[in-house]
This record gives C-alpha cells, structure tokens and sequence, in this order.
C-alpha cells in the first residue's frame, strides 16, 4: 500500500521538479545516489538476514536481483562477479556483483543469454575451458604458446589430509563445516593431478586492440597455484617470475567452477582496452555457444561508465545504486529497484519478534556528488559542505527522524556532537579557516578535507561510520577516494519507494536552498537534550516543523504530513487511553544504547552495547498539566508542555529485558509497565494501562513474524486497558521544573531522581 495519496504525490512530484529546476538554473550539478538494503520476506529468522554477511539464499537472490537490473537498466551492460571487501575475522573476502554500462547507449555486452547464471549449477568442464581460452588467445591476436594449465599445489593439500584426526575420511560430508576442510575435501575430489583452469599471460600493447602475451619460465615442472579459495587469478605465482626481461605480469584466466566457465579479467588501465577484451569474450562464448562468468578485474573508473553494485552486508543485501542527476531518475530508479527486489521476494523492512515493524537494519545512506570530481558541488562550493554539516548539527530531527533503531555515539552514524565534549570547538575553527580560505580563493579539495576528515569520525576515529562520510570527499589515501563525494548515512531503509524519494526530494532541497544562501548559524550546545529531548518523536517532529519552516520561507514549500509515515513507521504506537476528554498515547521511542567494554576474540574485536533498554514517550492530550499527571510504576511521568496547546510529553526509560552482558546487571527488568491518568491533587485514576515488553504470556518467540497479521497479533498482546480502580495513589514527587529531564528512568531510585 502506498504512503501517500494520488494528490500528495503529485504535489511532491511537483515540488521535486521545482527544486530540479532551480538546481538547473544554478548550476549546481547535484547527482544523488543511494544503498538500498533488502531482507528475505519469507526467510527472515536465518543467520544471513539477521546478524551473518554470507549466505546461499542471500547470493543466489542478489545474481537474480543483478539480472533483473540488468534488464531494466542497462540491457547492453556487462554483468560482472567480483570480489568485495574482507573484513578482519571474515575466513573470505565477501562476494560483489557489479552491472556497468555506457552512458551514451553503446553496448558493452549484447546477448544476455552469454552470461551464466551464478544462481544454477552448469554442466561445463575443463575441456570447455581450454577451448574457451584457445578461442579467445586467437581472437585477441595472440599467440597460444604461453597459455598454461594450473594447477592445485598438491603438498599444502596433502599436509592439511596429514593432520586430519585417525579414521577421518577427508571425502565425507563432515568436512565441510569449515572453510579449510570444504576446500580440502574439494581438491582431493577434483584430484590433484587434474588442471584446475588455464592461464593466458595478457596485457595491454600501444594504441587499438594490440595486446601482448608470452611464455612464463616456470621453477617447477608445472604452474601451481597459491592455496586458497579465491578465484585463479588471485592466487597465481606471480612473485616467482622474474622482475623485467618483457616478462608480462598479468594474466586471463578461465576455469570450471561448479559446471560454469569462469573468465578472470586482469587488470587494464584503459577503458578502451577493458571494452575491447570483453567484446572479445562475448564473441568467443557466442561462437563456442559456451554461457561464460565474466569475474575478476573491474571495468577502470571512468565517467562515461554507469555502475551499479550488489553486495552482502551483515543481516542484509545492499544495492549501490547509479547516481541519479534529476528527480525523474531518482524516482525511476528507487520504484524500480524496490519493485524488483519484492518480485523476488525481497523485502525492504522486516519484523522483530515483539512484531514491530523497523527497517532492514542495513541502512539506505544518501551520496552526493557531481557526474565528476570536477563537478561535484561539494568542491566547487565547499561552503555547501559546511552549510550541511551545520544545520545538521542545529537540527537533530534530520539525525533521528530517518534513522534506525540504533542511535547514538557509537551507532553507524553518530552525529557530530555525540561522545565527544570538544568536538564543537574544533568543528568551529575548522569553520572559520574554511571561511578564510574561501575568502582567499585558497580553498582546494586537498584543502577543505583534511581540514573535515579527522572531526568527521566516530568515536574510535573511524571516518566511515559518522553521520557525515567523507571517505570518498577527496582522500589523501588514493585516487580512489578522490570523487568528490559525500555520504549522508542517518538514513535508515524506507519501508516503499516513494517514501525513499521523499527523504532524498528533502535533500536536494536543502542543497538548493544553502546553494542560494549558505548556513551561517552557530552551533548549539545540545547538552542532555539530545540524547533525552530529541529521543522522542514529538520534539523530532516539532524540530522538523522548524526545517520544513526554513524550506518554505526559501520557496520550497514541503507539506509536513509528507513526514507522517516516517514518524508512523520510526515510531509506532503502543495503545492509547481515552477517557473523559483526556487522550493518553504511548509510542516506541528512540534509545541510545550504551557502549561496552570491548570485547576481544583471537580473530578480531568488538565493540557490543547494553541493547536491554527501551523508551517509550507518553503523550498527554487536554489537560493543562496542572489538574492531571501519569503514573507509571508509581512514579510521576514529567510531563513538558508543547507549542500544541493541551499536549505535554514524557518519556520513560526502562529495562526491557536482560542479556548475560549489559549495564548494571543486578537492575531486573522492568517491565510490566503500569500506566495510570490521575487527577491532583485528590489522585482519582481516569484511565490505567499497562504495556508488557514481551508477551505477557511469558511465551517466548524465537522467531519473528511470518505475517503482518501474526505482527499484529504481537503487538496488541503487549498492551492491555484497565478500568480505572478506586483510591487515591500518593502523589510524592511534584511536577517537572522548566529546563528540567523529558525522561524518567526507572533504573534510578526515585530518592536519587529527585
């Protein structure tokens, strides 16, 4: 079901187009990409789409999710398996999927129907690797002389058998619990004396579609490969060949992997050489009639080539998407990459076994940038940078209206001023020698990030997991961080596409309206307020009032029943008590959820935090705050009042439930919750609930939800309306003074509280 009606999503449409038009007219040259992140619907208890990055179901939907791009988007594009990132503790790197195409329509690969599948087994063998090499040796010009069989080194393999314990058959299946033992119960299989693939030594010569190849001189009688199990151009001997002497480095590789003909392209620094082997491959697998697994070195960066990536992320599968540089695009491409995904049975949020519906988990961060690094706007007017990160900082409903349910310090994506007591007085003299420099025309990329990179970082000094990523802003480390991007990573997934479009549609409004006239606001110290005020959802959206207030004012009027399902879906309600002309609603809340002690392992280290705890805001409707309070376990709610007349709100903070480590372990949890409206001072109950944070049952649920319906279900057991009782419950602590906490923690002893 749609988020918005026909008529609100034409006026959004409209709004976007008028912010298009500005953007235009001002030159700003804005692309905005994004990483959607999609879960399993049906499967969303296993590992791989809860805590695990690797998965069969996840990779085999991810080729299928590729290919279905691959129509939509860029049916003359080259779908490419590659590898993706390694992680400290991960046994292998993690797979990537990647689609490129031309951007002027040209098309890289023509037939589709050449590109295997990686989601089903092949029939192919060595035998059709060698012809395939042979083939493609005569189409690049080459001569055949230097290709090589490889092969598996057979003395790792059989000193792995060696240690097996007595009586291990090293072929049965129990081998394969462990990265090490598949791979070994794999070689032997195979045999050892069998080619694992072949090697063509290639690479670019001169000008055109020249290329070179020779003889590798070899120390042993064959060519053996590195162990492992990467693909065979990532494991080839290379440091055994001689340095210089004509000696070519780099190699083709093909081989038969799971009944498919994998190709391995090497490295080539022109695109022009790139498009030109791969023409090569398509024409060679279409006359063989021999589907091919085009992996290994991706196409070099280059504007005039589009990409699109698909890869595992923890619990989840993300889809790095083409950047987008006018609002018809981005809309195209958010409807179509959610509808494909869902045809698949992918789904963009999911379900947590108390049957609340949150995002993936995996985040939909924002990137913006230009087609080039030259063009991005965020080199050009640097001030537009530090217009971003200030009204970000001035605004904290623009950190936690989008986010997921983990924020904080040490969240993904922390804001600039949590954690950190001095961040804001660094933040401002960098502020004030980027405005120096701007004055003095000095303000170069080197320039404007180093004076942002090392105060744009979370807690740890990780620059990657802050609110605002400059990682690929214009790096010191390498070229490959030199693109002139920004990455906006305080959003978390939107449940459909068009709520997706809105979030970035309130982006690229904001770029246009500092574009006109920049941000020059000083910083405020938020203090106690951020992490207790803006926790809950009636101040966010009271302060996204304020920023939809500056958008009008700058001639973009965003209607702010545009942000009612993002505060629906962030911030469900718990139940509500209505009685006597007075509304009590109890809401999900934001919870920061404190960092432990480091956890350390002999593969890598962690960093948990206490997830025991929730909050939840208490929103009291026709009263003047005076004549009535709310009760919960006893312990009076401090109720603020709101710019809503009749409307005060609250939050409560609570353990919710216990794990072996967290915060204070002697503290139980907290839960039930008894919420009860009392009239003051006589202390007459109006209306009591109370809301349990499990079933109260006590039935556990190990798993979540299979249905919206069973969600449902969940949910509602979870509170319970009473009939008011009678008596009068003493009314010991007084009302909240101005300037006092919005929260009550019930981990603190009301003596201590008071």
């Amino acid at each position: 079901m749609t988020p918005y009606s026909d008529a609100q999503w034409r006026a959004i449409d409209a709004l976007g187009r008028r912010v298009d038009a500005d953007l235009k007219a001002l030159d700003v040259r804005l692309t905005q990409g994004g990483e959607p992140t999609f879960v399993s619907a049906s499967n969303a208890g296993a590992p791989e789409w809860t805590h695990a990055a690797l998965g069969d179901e996840k990779r085999s939907l991810a080729a299928r999710l590729l290919r279905r791009l691959h129509a939509r988007f860029a049916p003359g594009g080259l779908m490419h398996a590659g590898q993706g990132k390694w992680y400290p503790g991960e046994t292998l790197p993690r797979w990537s999927y990647g689609l490129y195409w031309r951007g002027d329509g040209v098309a890289i690969w023509h037939d589709a129907q050449w590109i295997a599948g990686e989601e089903a087994d092949g029939s192919h063998g060595i035998d059709d690797a060698r012809r395939l090499i042979g083939a493609l040796a005569s189409k690049l010009g080459v001569a055949p002389d230097g290709i090589l069989p490889v092969y598996e080194d057979p003395w790792p393999a059989l000193d792995d058998e060696s240690r097996l314990p007595a009586g291990v058959d090293p072929l049965q299946r129990d081998l394969t619990n462990t990265v090490e033992r598949a791979r070994l119960a794999r070689l032997l299989r195979q045999g050892l004396g069998t080619a694992a693939g072949f090697v063509l030594p290639l690479e670019a010569a001169g000008r055109g579609t020249a290329w070179r190849s020779g003889e590798w001189p070899l120390r042993r009688e064959r060519l053996y490969l590195l162990p492992g199990d990467f693909p065979l151009g990532h494991r080839l001997p290379l440091n055994s060949l001689p340095v210089g002497d004509g000696v070519v480095r780099t190699a083709l590789c093909v081989e038969a992997r799971n009944g498919r003909l994998h190709v391995f392209a090497p490295p080539i620094d022109a695109l022009d050489k790139y498009l030109a082997l791969i023409a090569a491959l398509e024409a060679c697998a279409r006359e063989l009639a021999l589907p091919v697994v085009p992996e290994g070195f991706e196409p070099p960066p280059d504007p005039s080539i589009a990409a699109l990536r698909i890869t595992p992320d923890p619990g989840v599968v993300e889809v790095n998407v083409h950047p987008a540089a006018d609002w018809d695009a981005l809309v195209c491409i958010a409807g179509t990459v959610y509808e494909e995904a869902r045809a698949l049975g992918l789904a963009a949020h999911k379900h947590l076994r108390d049957g609340r519906v949150t995002g993936t988990g995996g985040g939909s961060h924002i990137t913006l940038g230009g087609t080039t690094p030259q063009d991005s706007p965020l080199l050009r007017r640097p001030d537009l940078l530090r217009s971003l990160i200030a009204y970000w900082q001035n605004h904290p409903a623009l950190s936690y209206l989008f986010a997921g349910l983990y924020v904080g310090p040490t969240s993904q994506a922390p804001r600039v001023d949590e954690a950190r007591e001095n961040s804001l007085d660094e933040l401002g003299i960098a502020f004030q020698q980027l405005d120096r420099l701007l004055e003095s025309g000095a303000a170069e990329p080197e320039t404007v990030d180093r004076l942002l990179r090392d105060l744009l970082v979370d807690v740890t000094g990780n620059a990657h997991r802050a609110e605002f990523c400059v990682d690929k802003l214009y790096s010191p480390d390498g070229p490959t961080g030199r693109l002139g991007l920004l990455e906006v990573r305080a959003f978390e997934m939107a449940p459909h596409e068009r709520m997706a479009a809105v979030q970035c549609l309130l982006v690229r409004a904001l770029v246009a309206r500092f574009w006109k006239s920049p941000y020059r606001a000083p910083a405020v110290r938020w203090g106690r307020a951020l992490h207790d005020r803006f926790m809950l959802p009636h101040c966010i959206e009271d302060d996204a009032r304020e920023v939809l207030s500056d958008l009008a004012a700058a001639g973009y009027p965003f209607d702010a029943g545009w942000l009612k399902p993002f505060l629906d879906f962030r911030f469900p309600l718990c139940g509500a008590i209505a009685r006597e002309g007075i509304t009590l609603e109890l809401r999900h809340a934001h919870e920061p959820w404190p960092v432990l002690g480091e956890a350390t392992s002999s593969a890598s280290a962690s960093r948990p935090v206490d997830a025991s705890l929730d909050r939840l805001e208490v929103r009291l409707r026709g009263t003047d705050g005076i004549r009535h309070a709310v009760l919960c376990n006893g312990r009076r709610v401090p109720l603020h009042p709101t710019r809503e007349a009749g409307v005060r709100v609250g939050g409560v903070r609570f353990r919710a439930r216990c794990y072996p480590r967290m915060l204070h372990p002697s503290i139980p949890v907290q839960s039930p919750l008894e919420f009860r409206i009392v009239e003051t001072p006589g202390g007459r109950i109006i209306g009591a609930c109370t809301y349990h944070s499990s079933d109260p049952s006590g039935r556990d649920d190990d798993r979540p939800p299979t249905d919206e319906t069973e969600a449902r279900k969940r949910r509602a057991r979870r509170f319970v309306l009473h009939e008011p009782e009678p008596g009068a419950p003493a009314l010991a602590v007084p009302p909240p003074k101005p300037g006092s906490a919005y929260t009550l923690d019930l981990r603190v002893p009301p003596e201590a509280s008071g």
